[in-house]
């Protein structure tokens, strides 16, 4: 019975211990940052929210900025931006932007086997009162 217990402890402290390993080598994706502003309303405001790349090649790949600045009055914060295809690749950062302050999201589109008018949508999620704001991109794709 002793024997069983000791088992049964040691058994359960490797465990804990593989999850401890786990947790500790997590990746930077996952950083959470502090809020500096939490009362209030955080808006955020793009300057732009369609881009159109005009006529291009297909195979080409191309890209653009969108800019936005947080016109509320608490900090704001990216929590996700989802692209409609996989051709379409974005790049933000998750730091907090405080009231005031302006951040951007880098958008990658490649034109492979594409061709014609190509629409596609980003949607860009954040703690901001207007929480899901949807982004385009177009192009002209033209065959050579």
């Amino acid at each position: 019975m002793k024997r069983r217990i000791l088992y049964i402890v040691a058994l359960f402290a490797f465990i804990s211990l593989l999850f401890t390993q786990c947790h500790s080598g997590a990746s930077n994706n996952n950083t959470r940052y502090v809020l500096s502003d939490t009362i209030g309303t955080p808006v955020i405001t793009f300057s732009n929210i369609e881009h159109d790349f005009g006529s291009i090649k297909e195979g080409e790949k191309v890209s653009c900025v969108f800019k936005f600045t947080n016109t509320g009055d608490a900090d704001l914060v990216l929590t996700s931006v989802f692209t409609s295809c996989g051709c379409t690749v974005s790049k933000y950062n998750r730091k907090p932007i405080p009231p005031g302050a302006s951040g951007s999201i880098e958008i990658s589109y490649d034109s492979s086997d594409r061709s014609g008018k190509q629409t596609k949508s980003i949607t860009v999620q954040s703690n901001a009162k207007n929480k899901i704001m949807i982004l385009r991109i177009i192009a002209q794709v033209i065959n050579n």
